[in-house]
């Protein structure tokens, strides 16, 4: 996938509501919530495209699109035991390409078939060499054989009774692909554990779509296809720990994903749940999800509403879904008590449509994190080199919370150009402890257990060499990929390039008595387009 940088025109827009008090040499500032729906890094609605068959629009970026799902065929990322990880990189980079200049994140999933030939499935295309479609197994693994037939007339497999105890040969029942697997991973957790375009990793491999069934990894669950597992043939025994332990080994620092709550025990990785909000899956997706307890409180939880099937399968698009007043009310649900971070299925939703735009932005308020800051005190007027006291409570509004601990950064921007002239990370916060509230309540509408405040207090330097001068106070969270502002919080006060100001400091000999920064200045958030990160290596 190749996408460009996209940036919009300026829309400045003039807010309302900011409450400014002053006692002794420190300013206390309070500015209303930002309450639209907007964009913001790994949170929220998580995109989709086929490369080289879905066209990136030219409003690419969505609205609110922060994540792209990547599906990484095993064979075009290493065909061969003998290839190293640079096979990899390059691969990821062109599928990637240009990801960073629009802010955006990926999710890759390696797998292995897209739909096996005894579900419909076909070919991958000759003429288009990143097609999804069809088996990717690489040099050295034999692909599949077994008993299965496709129903006629339809996407379901059947055994005859003869062949009932028959096995599957090749593919993951292959002797060999336990250890063909683990050097794989290996590879991949060297090529993406510090790339800073990978958000989270969904572990894939197995099954239709790496989606951890036909076959399954355990038996815990009815196998799809037939009444009871088969060894060798439904399920995979063994191969479980084999990806646990090998995914726990090769990632220290992205987030592992898999896909059924009740598996993997033994491991801390996060779920993708193919199927929110179908009432076929409530027992196998939500149910056994809930069972999880806190896992949510330090491994994401996301997936994708898939509505051409089950009860959601009366509806003919991801608008519709949406649109219908009870299955809306029933994702949000999910959303609050599961803790979603995020979520996709919207690829191919309009977005013009302004009754869908109503619709998504309630999803989007509801996913992941939304940082709210309450008060923020400060030194007003600092001496040169001399101390500034800063103060500031953070409240997240929103259901999970931000998975890494990127910096906080204050800074001192120039009052014409809003550049920043000096700027310092903070040194305590710790922004994946900014929990959200729990126990969602329908009735209420709100967690009854609330979003606890988190309190920063700290004292910072000003650097000797900053000029006399009034200047603009201002914080951001920053990708660590190039030190660039990226996190925005959900106030109005905000400077186009992801700086929010509070108000206005004095240093060395000039001072100011007035804090208050004028509402016309401020620029609206979901119309910046030019919030990126650096790809170094």
């Amino acid at each position: 996938m190749t996408l460009g940088r996209y940036i919009k025109s300026i829309a400045i827009l003039s807010f309302t509501t900011v409450a400014i008090s002053c006692s002794g040499d420190m300013a206390t500032v309070s500015y209303d919530e930002y309450e639209p729906a907007f964009r913001n890094p790994m949170k929220g609605f998580r995109e989709f495209f086929s490369p080289g068959i879905d066209r990136v629009r030219d409003e690419y970026p969505y609205p609110y699109g922060t994540m792209i799902k990547e599906y990484m065929q095993w064979n075009m990322i290493e065909d061969s035991p003998e290839d190293g990880v640079d096979k990899i990189i390059a691969y990821s980079d062109h599928r990637w390409k240009g990801v960073e200049d629009i802010n955006m994140k990926v999710i890759p999933r390696v797998y292995l078939v897209w739909v096996e030939p005894w579900h419909g499935g076909r070919p991958k295309d000759p003429n288009n060499p990143d097609d999804l479609n069809g088996w990717h197994w690489p040099q050295g693994i034999d692909p599949e054989k077994g008993p299965y037939k496709q129903i006629p007339n339809s996407v379901g497999a059947y055994v005859e009774e003869k062949d009932k105890n028959t096995q599957i040969t090749g593919g993951y029942f292959d002797p060999d692909f336990p250890e063909r697997v683990t050097k794989l991973v290996e590879k991949l957790g060297e090529a993406w554990d510090n790339d800073p375009r990978v958000a989270y990793v969904e572990m894939g491999i197995v099954g239709e779509w790496g989606e951890h069934h036909d076959p399954d990894l355990s038996t815990y669950w009815p196998p799809h296809d037939e009444p009871e597992h088969v060894a060798g043939r439904t399920w995979v025994p063994g191969l479980e720990k084999v990806l646990g332990d090998a995914f726990s080994k090769a990632f220290k620092n992205k987030k592992v994903m898999v896909r059924y709550a009740y598996e993997f025990k033994d491991y801390e990785f996060g779920i993708y749940w193919d199927s929110w909000s179908q009432p076929e899956e409530r027992g196998r997706g939500y149910d056994e999800m809930m069972k999880l307890g806190d896992r949510w409180k330090t491994q994401p939880i996301g997936g994708e509403i898939t509505w051409n099937w089950g009860s959601l399968a009366k509806f003919r698009s991801f608008e519709e879904v949406v649109a219908d007043d009870a299955t809306r009310d029933y994702v949000i649900e999910e959303i609050r008590n599961l803790h979603c971070n995020h979520l996709g299925g919207i690829t191919w939703a309009d977005f013009n449509d302004p009754e869908f735009q109503k619709n998504a932005a309630i999803l989007q308020k509801a996913m992941g994190y939304r940082f709210v800051i309450g008060e923020f005190s400060y030194t007003k007027n600092v001496r040169k080199g001399g101390n500034m006291q800063i103060s500031f409570d953070v409240v997240n509004t929103g259901s999970s919370p931000f998975y890494y601990d990127w910096p906080v950064e204050v800074a001192l921007l120039d009052e014409e150009t809003h550049e920043p002239v000096w700027k310092t990370t903070l040194r305590t916060p710790k922004i994946s402890q900014w929990m959200p509230g729990d126990k969602w309540s329908i009735e209420e509408q709100k967690y009854t257990v609330p979003a606890p405040v988190n309190t920063i207090s700290e004292k910072v330097t000003i650097d000797g060499n900053v000029a006399d001068g009034r200047y603009i106070l201002a914080i951001s969270i920053l990708d660590p990929a190039g030190m660039q502002p990226s996190i925005r919080f959900a106030n109005e006060n905000y400077f186009e390039g992801g700086y929010h100001p509070v108000g206005y400091v004095g240093i060395g000999n000039v001072k100011t008595d007035g804090t208050e920064i004028p509402e016309n200045m401020f620029f609206d958030i979901q119309s910046d387009h030019t919030l990126h990160y650096t790809l170094e290596r």
